[in-house]
């Protein structure tokens, strides 16, 4: 149907719940002078989830982030991260999550290790050098360490704040675009390490892109924003399913023409 935003982000009853949610999301709306950021977004993510955020440019995915991390306060609304509110408890939260954009850049005259370093005091990290070694190694920057960052190409400098997002050993990680500006092989490299690293530490990520092949591969549940409302959520295949559509990328297209709304508890 068309018309009102869907009413997301209903937790399963205790017989269907597969873990406690880390992330809360009741009636989110932020506004400004003349815009209405979010308009009433519902949802959670459970632990060790790889939840995407989908939708446009302008859709409300990184303002959404940014109040989940306590840098924006919402107009109204419930928000919950790891029992935690973001806005008044943002000290307690800052060392149990981190955060990855692909358009956010570190220091340029600083060393990609010098970076890092600094980073490290900030979460205060156990044996740093060890643990940004392997960091580096791990995404394949070790003959970099010493370079200025500014000389790196922009798919280096995503690996660096990818590094930069896991020195505190985070529970939950938000990646804005993480692989938008790197090489196909290189991508698969992250897109393998996140699966890894979900698996053995429990990682929980919350994680916006516009690849929807990625986002298939990637993600157990995702919901699509258009224009600050919620439109669909619930699997990358009950979503198709529901919209008739063969991927991911064809809901997309249909959902910003269209403005249809699904409510994903009644997805089959």
């Amino acid at each position: 149907m068309a018309g009102q935003p869907g009413h997301f982000g209903t937790e399963p009853t205790d017989g269907a719940r597969v873990s406690e949610p880390v992330v809360r999301v009741a009636g989110l709306r932020k506004g400004y002078k003349n815009v209405v950021a979010l308009d009433g977004v519902d949802f959670y993510v459970r632990r060790g989830e790889i939840y995407g955020l989908l939708g446009p440019n302008g859709a409300g995915k990184t303002t959404a982030i940014h109040i989940l991390l306590g840098v924006l306060s919402p107009t109204s609304g419930e928000v919950s991260v790891l029992g935690l509110s973001p806005a008044r408890d943002r000290v307690r939260l800052a060392p149990r999550v981190n955060f990855c954009s692909a358009y956010v850049q570190m220091p340029f005259n600083l060393s990609a290790r010098q970076n890092l370093d600094i980073y490290a005091r900030l979460y205060d990290v156990k044996n740093p050098a060890e643990k940004i070694r392997s960091l580096l190694e791990q995404f394949r920057l070790s003959n970099h360490a010493k370079s200025k960052t500014g000389s790196l190409s922009s798919g280096e400098q995503t690996r660096l704040n990818l590094c930069k997002a896991l020195l505190n050993d985070p529970e939950l990680l938000f990646l804005d675009e993480p692989t938008a500006s790197l090489d196909p092989d290189i991508a698969d490299l992250v897109r393998r390490q996140l699966i890894e690293l979900r698996r053995d530490k429990g990682l929980t990520i919350v994680y916006t892109s516009h690849n929807m092949a990625e986002v298939e591969a990637l993600c157990d549940r995702v919901l699509f924003i258009h224009r600050g409302r919620a439109m669909a959520e619930g699997t990358p295949l009950e979503i198709q399913q529901r919209f008739r559509q063969e991927s991911l990328e064809k809901v997309f297209i249909h959902l910003a023409r269209t403005g249809d709304v699904m409510d994903a508890g009644a997805a089959s």
